[in-house]
This record gives C-alpha cells, structure tokens and sequence, in this order.
C-alpha cells in the first residue's frame, strides 16, 4: 500500500476499551508504532481528557470530587468532556486523513455510569449530543478478569511506574466484574464493530491479534476502496 493511498481521504477512529488494569495504554503505543511504520499519521489520545477543557474537567472526574453529586451528573461531566475532545481534536484529526486511537469513549460512559444505575435512554440521549455522529471504525475491548486487573493496578502503583489508582481505579472487585460482563454484552450486541482479545496473552500476542484485526478491517478495507 502506498503512502498516498493510505493517506488519502478520512482518516480512521480506533478506540481501546477495557477494565482497569486491561494493558489499554501499553497496546495503543505499540498500535502507533506499527501503524506509523505503515506511514500512517497517527493522534494517541485519551478519554477522560484529549483537549484542554476535556482536562480540566478530567482531573475532577478522576479526583472523585464529582462523585458526590451522583453518577447522573458524572455521566453529564464525560459527556461535556468528550464533546469538547471530538469538536477539538478528534474531528480535526479525523478530516486531515489522520488516524486516531483514543483510550476510552462512549462505550466507557455506558459501562461505568450504566453500571451505577443511570437509566440506558439518558445515557443514549449524552452520547447522541457529545458525539455529534462521530463513531469508532473498530472498538478494541481488551478482557481480563477483575482480579487480575486490580492486581495489575496495584502492581504499578506499588512501583512508582504509574500514578496513585484514581476514582475508579480503587473501586471493588464486585463493582469491577460487572463492568467486565457489561463491556463484554455491548460488545457481543455489536461484533461488527468489536474486537475482543484476550489480555492474559503475553503482550506480543495480544498486538498480533488486534494488529491482524486492524490489516484485515480497515488497511486492506483502504487500499480496495483506492484501487
């Protein structure tokens, strides 16, 4: 596939979904390198955040310093944030041919503010407003049980490789396993869409996996549209 080819038009949105502790960050940035081998442009951002009021609005999120006000109002909070990160940079991005992977998007609002008890048809009505149609070509669910998660999380913490566990990060292993089931319901509601790899493969196999994903769904998928 030639540059131009690969360059030309609308460039692809691809998010990391996951649980804590899934290896999302670590699988993105090998993501990246491949893809720019590829000569493909590339944007790495992140959910909550990707833009500066999207930052700003972050650090209170993950502070918990919203949490008290309920998760109806968490749920608005993220859906302020990503409006602001899809009209910021996501759509930038997306016009000048550029690829974007983005840990986290919707699918994490319907997961964690679904499983605190937000009604389905609010959660519908936020997305439809933040996304404005902006939707990912291919959602990369990486799966790992709740307990493995945590402890992943605790590991890092532990050795100063990563920051102290944020807001969601330090909730329970019952609140943590049903997040996983969610994630893995939406994700079978929408195959076409999903990708599900196994996290307790070694890091090389889970980037093979959703690098074969990726050649098969949307490279190959680019360079028939431009034949």
């Amino acid at each position: 596939m030639s540059d131009t080819a690969i360059a030309a038009g609308r460039g692809h949105f691809v998010t990391f979904e996951g649980g804590e502790g899934a290896g999302k960050s670590t699988q993105i940035e090998r993501l990246r390198k491949r893809l720019h081998g590829a000569g493909v442009d590339v944007v790495v951002t992140r959910e909550p955040g990707g833009s500066p009021g999207a930052e700003t609005i972050r650090r209170l999120l993950l502070g918990g310093r919203i949490k008290e006000l309920g998760p109806e109002m968490e749920a608005m909070m993220f859906a302020a944030a990503r409006a602001d990160h899809v009209d910021t940079t996501i759509e930038p991005a997306l016009r000048r041919g550029d690829w974007v992977l983005c840990d986290r998007f919707a699918d994490s609002t319907r997961v964690y503010q679904g499983e605190a008890g937000v009604d389905t048809a609010f959660l519908d009505r936020l997305e439809a407003l933040a996304v404005a149609g902006c939707r990912p070509d291919l959602t990369v669910l990486i799966d790992v049980p709740a307990d493995v998660g945590i402890a992943r999380v605790a590991a890092r913490s532990s050795t100063g490789s990563a920051p102290q566990p944020d807001r969601f990060e330090t909730e329970g292993e019952n609140v943590q396993d049903r997040r996983r089931r969610m994630f893995l319901e939406l994700a079978a509601s929408q195959p076409e869409r999903f990708l599900v790899v196994d996290g307790m493969q070694t890091p090389d196999a889970v980037e093979q996996e959703i690098w074969r994903a990726v050649s098969a769904r949307l490279l190959q998928a680019e360079e028939e549209a431009w034949r």
